[in-house]
C-alpha cells in the first residue's frame, strides 16, 4: 500500500513538473518578436505642448514627437508615450520611469544633473498683449510695474531678475491656453510670455486671430532638446548623429512644415 501511494505521489510531480515545462516553453513559443525590442518613454506631459506634443485620442503627435518617434525608431527603439506632470518630470527622468522628455536646459533647474541632446529646433518666447489694450510690449522694461501671465511651473531666465525684484509681477496659469482667456478678460493682466509656435497655434485653434498683437523681436530664445538621464550618452551620440542627418537632408524641415 505504502509503495503504491509512493508511486501515485512520483507520477504525480512528475506529471506536475511537465506541466509547468510545457507551460513554459508555450509561453516563450508564443511571444512575439516586438517583446525584445528596445523601449524609448517619452514624456508629452498630460495637456501637451501644442504644437511640439500633441495629446490626440490616438497616438500623439507635434514637432517634438515626430521626430523623437523618427529617430528613435531607427535607432531600433519603440517609442512609448507617459504623460508626467511637469513638477514630477526631473525626478521621474532620474528614477527610470521614464527615459527622456522635451526641455531647453535653460529651463531645468540643476541641469547638470541631466544629459541633454543637441537642439532639435529654436524655440522664441515673446509677449502677446490684447489689441483693445491699444498698445505692444517689446522689451522686459516695456512691462515695469505691470502683471505679465505666465506658465506655471515654467522658468524664464531673461525674466526671473524682474520678478525677484518685484518690478514685474508674474501670475501663473497652468495651461498656454488659459493664459490668453485671462488676458482677455482679466482687466488686471497685461501680456503674456509664450513661445511664439505655441501662441500662434492656440490663436489659430481656438479661433483668437487677430485678437492679439505680438511683440516684435524675441524676448528670448532656446535650443529645444531631449533631456536624458546622465548614463544615456550612447544614445544621445546615436540620437545627436540622425537628427544632423535628417536636418541635412531635409526630413526636419517636412516636420517642421507640419505644423505651421
Amino acid at each position: 500500500m505504502k509503495h503504491q501511494k509512493l508511486r501515485w505521489f512520483t507520477d504525480s510531480s512528475s506529471r506536475f513538473v511537465c506541466a509547468l515545462s510545457l507551460l513554459a516553453l508555450s509561453l516563450c513559443a508564443s511571444a512575439s518578436p516586438e517583446s525584445n525590442q528596445k523601449v524609448f518613454r517619452f514624456n508629452i506631459s498630460p495637456n501637451g505642448y501644442p504644437p511640439y506634443m500633441i495629446v490626440g485620442q490616438n497616438e500623439p503627435s507635434g514637432i517634438m514627437w515626430d521626430v523623437v518617434a523618427l529617430i528613435s525608431g531607427r535607432l531600433g527603439y519603440q517609442i512609448v508615450a507617459k504623460q508626467v506632470p511637469r513638477k514630477r518630470v526631473d525626478q521621474m527622468l532620474l528614477d527610470g520611469y521614464i527615459d527622456g522628455t522635451s526641455r531647453a536646459e535653460e529651463w531645468t533647474h540643476q541641469p547638470e544633473k541631466f544629459l541633454f541632446t543637441e537642439p532639435v529646433v529654436e524655440v522664441q518666447e515673446v509677449f502677446f498683449t490684447p489689441k483693445d489694450a491699444g498698445k505692444t510690449y517689446h522689451s522686459p522694461e516695456d512691462l515695469f510695474s505691470k502683471t505679465l501671465v505666465t506658465h506655471l511651473g515654467y522658468m524664464y531666465p531673461a525674466l526671473e531678475p524682474h520678478f525677484e525684484s518685484g518690478a514685474i509681477k508674474r501670475f501663473d496659469v497652468s495651461r498656454e491656453r488659459d493664459m490668453f482667456i485671462f488676458l482677455l478678460h482679466g482687466d488686471r493682466f497685461d501680456a503674456a510670455v509664450v513661445n511664439l509656435l505655441v501662441g500662434k497655434w492656440i490663436l489659430k485653434n481656438e479661433g483668437l486671430q487677430g485678437r492679439f498683437t505680438i511683440s516684435s523681436g524675441g524676448i528670448s530664445s532656446y535650443g529645444f532638446r531631449v533631456m536624458l538621464r546622465k548614463e544615456s550618452q550612447a544614445f544621445a551620440d546615436k540620437f545627436n548623429a540622425e537628427l544632423a542627418r535628417i536636418r541635412e537632408n531635409g526630413e526636419l524641415n517636412a516636420i517642421l512644415a507640419n505644423y505651421r
